[in-house]
Formats: structure tokens, sequence, C-alpha cells
């Protein structure tokens, strides 16, 4: 199969979403001829950027419509499409999107029964099974800052002298959690350095811990920012119990960085890590007790104790131009690949380490791994 088109949509069927790939992009894809490279009409006007802007790069490059988009051989998108725009394209089409094959079940099917070929950005991995297209950085360091900025105004006396240590825990110990309590650190340091009031205490909660009811009730009794940065294999399991949210203090944010959404229509029914905290977007990602977004949380799950959450399901956007900066020169060694070799031939087995993650990433390898 040869790619001859690639479309880029828009991705503003999601509210507060301003991000698209940068003009640089596309002045890297100017190399690559005899393909037609179409962008939908206002790409890249939620980042203040112009059609000139992306000509003045590629001056090749076709506007065109949302749908018509949908419909060329390659579409790149970085949040994943709805069922709406992904029953658009063609069999046989390729799409590349943050595709979350482990949480996704029924989206998974679609692409499946559509006959899409499809590459998940989030499962771009190396040897190591290290991410390649990633922005730890920019989801730990914008979330924690949103949660800290947030308990300036919650917490009585932080600028205080006589208060105790800010208590900070984090739940998992990957790049995210590692990069959270980077982030934190800095925090810290740039709002306590060279002062007398007391910093924040970073604490990392193993399994040992999370699994100790009374340990865990015992740590969130003072606990003053409660952090997922979890990945948990089997998402119908929770880590903490709605029930203990209760022992946490009243001035307390809990602060979701993995966004997993609720799938009540699966068995057993998708959770979150934390039990009854709701997902936040880009346009609402500081959510309150009583707030009308728990009311989209399936009846099923315990929403009965509840603090300020922060939470959103693309934290990197709250800096659109930074992310997009780090995604487009992530994504191009892929691109690159696609659009010299036939799909189709992509080999596991190549020297070539952005093949071999590539094949990796891909719905059919997700698909015959999880029969095994």
């Amino acid at each position: 199969m040869k790619i001859k088109t690639m479309g880029f949509p828009r991705m503003t069927r999601k509210k507060g979403e301003k991000r698209d790939f940068l003009p640089e992009l596309f002045k890297k894809l100017s190399n690559f001829k005899g393909i037609d490279i179409l962008i939908e009409d206002g790409y890249g006007k939620g980042m203040g950027l112009t059609h000139e802007d992306y000509l003045n790069k590629n001056s090749n490059l076709k506007f065109t419509t949302h749908d018509d988009i949908y419909k060329q051989d390659l579409v790149i998108v970085l949040r994943a499409p709805n069922e709406e725009d992904i029953k658009i394209m063609k069999e046989g089409s390729i799409l590349i999107s943050m595709l979350h094959y482990d949480t996704r079940p029924l989206r998974n099917d679609l692409l499946k029964s559509r006959g899409i070929i499809s590459y998940s950005m989030d499962s771009m991995v190396d040897d190591e099974n290290n991410r390649m297209v990633v922005n730890y950085w920019g989801t730990s360091m914008t979330g924690a800052a949103v949660a800290f900025n947030k308990l300036k105004e919650t917490m009585k006396y932080f600028y205080s002298e006589g208060r105790r240590p800010i208590n900070v825990a984090i739940i998992g110990l990957g790049k995210v959690g590692i990069n959270a309590a980077r982030a934190f650190k800095r925090l810290s340091d740039k709002t306590f350095y060279n002062k007398k009031i007391p910093g924040v205490i970073i604490k990392i909660l193993p399994k040992s811990i999370t699994i100790n009811t009374e340990a865990l009730k015992y740590i969130l009794k003072e606990t003053d920012i409660l952090v997922d940065a979890s990945r948990r294999s089997d998402p119908s399991q929770i880590i903490v119990p709605n029930s203990l949210i209760y022992y946490m203090p009243k001035h307390s944010i809990i602060l979701d960085l993995t966004a997993d959404p609720y799938n009540d229509e699966v068995d057993p029914i998708q959770q979150k890590a934390v039990e009854g905290i709701p997902t936040g977007t880009l346009e609402k990602y500081m959510i309150y007790p009583e707030d009308d977004v728990y009311k989209t949380i399936p009846d099923k799950v315990d929403t009965t104790n509840r603090r300020i959450v922060a939470s959103c399901n693309a934290w990197p956007g709250v800096h659109p131009r930074e992310s997009m900066s780090t995604y487009g020169k992530q994504i191009y060694p892929f691109l690159k690949i696609l659009l010299e070799k036939d799909p189709y031939s992509l080999d596991i087995n190549s020297e070539n380490l952005y093949e071999r993650a590539l094949v990796k990433s891909s719905l059919h390898y997700f698909m015959e791994n999880l029969k095994n």
C-alpha cells in the first residue's frame, strides 16, 4: 500500500482544545514528493497561527473540510477521534493518534470492525519499553502547578512560618510520578527557599502501603495533595477507596494526572484509581465538590466523600505551543517510516528502532498480545 494522501484534522470537537501540529512539522514533510498533505480549515487558529504561517513552511499544503480530512489514506491527530469521525474513514486507511488501547476496548472494536490500520502514539515504545511520543514533564509540571496554586488558596496559613510542612503523596513511580516529584520539588524551592517557611515533603506510596487500609488512612490524614500517577494493569481495580477520602483534610487537593475514564459499558466497570473523582478537561480542570460534573460519573461508583480535584484529560494542552513542539519532533520519524515503506511490510525485527516501535504500537499487535 502506497500512501498518497495525508490528513491533519483539528480537534475542535474537544471543548477547550487548541492544539494542532506546528508549521515546522509540515516543513519537514515537504521533502516527500507525490504526497498530498491536507489540513483542516482553521488549523493552528487556537494557537494564534494562520494559513499563511503553514504555507510559508510548505507551499503545497491544501486546506479542506473536517470530514474530507478523515477520508485520506493517513490521518494524524493527537487526541483520538470520536466515533463519528472514525466512521468517516475508509477501510484500509491508517490512523495515528493517542488511542490508549488498554482503557478503550469499545473504540478498539470499532477500529477493527472498520478495517482501519491503527498506530497509537502512547504505545510507541523503544526496546526498553520507554515511550517515544510523550510529554511527561508537560503533564506532571502543569498538573502540579495547578494543584499547588489552588492549595495556596485553600490551606490556611500556607505562608505561615509556624505551620507544619506541606505533604504531597504520590501514587505511581513511573515517568509521570517521578516527574511529579521533581515538579513539586521545584515548586517548593521556588516558593519557600531562603524563607523561614517549611516547604514540601514528597512521599511515594508503594503497593505495600496502598493495599494497607490503616497505613493509607494514617498518611491521608495529613496529605495536602494526593497525586494519582498510577498505571494499572486492571482498570477495574481502585487503589484509594472513596471511604478513605473522608480522612483527608478539608483543604486538600486530589491531583489526577492519569485521567483514566469511567466506563460502565464493560464488565467489571472501569474505574479511576481514586474512587469517585471526576475527569476534567482543558475547558474545566478544577473541579469542586458540588460541581455538576459529578453527575456524569456512573451511578455504581461511590462519590460520597469529595475534595477539590485537579484533573485534565490533556494536561500538556494547557500550554499548547510547547506541547505541540515536542510532539511534532517526536512523531516525525514515525511518519517518515510510513511514507517510505508499505505499512503491511513493517517488521518488528527491523534494524530501525522507529519501525520496530511502529509495529508494537499497532492495534493488531495489541490484540495479539492480549490473546496471549
